[in-house]
């Protein structure tokens, strides 16, 4: 009798947490998903084309996230951000966007100097979805680069670096 009643408190333990677990994971799905899409923007003073060590980071650059339609490119949604004072910025994207292409976007430099977009480097794909095996909400979008209106005077040696070892390979 023991054993019976030993044995059906066990399984009333077992029923009450497979329906707390169920619960739970039904709470998870409707939840909405948010992302953080975090990158850098920095400033090519050597009008190099790429990150130099004379490269700096801009504080307080404005980014957008844009999201558009994989079957009609129609822009679906957008969320702004501003760089901080490392050039980093990190815009809160709701939802899931698997059915989308979105990018980092540069939208303006707050220095006048260096305004003006990297060609190539002005926009940087992410991928805002669950179903792509990153465990994290953080995503990362490759640096996005302003170019300085006149290179500093360092750059022509920092550049003649880059041919040296160029000539070696």
């Amino acid at each position: 009798m023991a054993s019976l009643r030993a044995s059906l408190l066990l399984v009333a333990v077992l029923c009450a947490l497979a329906a707390s677990s169920a619960s739970a994971a039904r709470d998870l799905r409707l939840r909405p998903t948010q992302f953080v899409v975090r990158g850098r923007v920095w400033c090519d003073t050597c009008r190099a084309g790429f990150e130099t060590p004379a490269s700096t980071f801009i504080a307080g650059a404005k980014v957008r996230v844009e999201c558009k339609s994989r079957s009609t490119g129609a822009q679906t949604c957008s969320f702004e951000g501003h760089t901080d004072h490392t050039g980093t910025y990190n815009i809160p994207v709701a939802d899931e966007h698997e059915h989308e292409l979105c990018e980092s976007v540069l939208i303006s430099s707050p220095d006048t100097a260096c305004a003006k977009t990297v060609a190539g480097r002005e926009r940087a794909p992410v991928f805002l979805n669950n179903n792509n095996g990153v465990a994290s909400n953080v995503r990362l979008a490759n640096a996005l680069g302003f170019e300085k209106d006149t290179p500093l005077a360092a750059c022509t040696q920092i550049l003649k670096m880059y041919e040296e070892v160029d000539d070696r390979v």
